[in-house]
């Protein structure tokens, strides 16, 4: 199974439609490539970083800028 597809299963099991994970998947990639570059850190490390915020507003956690 390759990224993107992992990515967009990921995205349908919390809610997003086929059309909307596929989307979502390729701008999670395309994102995270863009963090690695900019910040010097590995892709991968920046698709983890990516993901748990996904996950967080999923559930409804607000980011940490607005929980003060």
């Amino acid at each position: 199974m390759t990224e993107h597809e992992q990515l967009t299963r990921l995205c349908e099991q919390l809610g997003a439609t086929r059309m909307q994970a596929e989307t979502m998947a390729a701008q999670l990639a395309k994102r995270a490539t863009q963090l690695a570059a900019e910040r010097g850190i590995g892709r991968e490390l920046a698709m983890t970083r990516l993901l748990e915020k996904v996950v967080k507003g999923r559930a409804g956690e607000p980011p940490p800028s607005a929980a003060g």
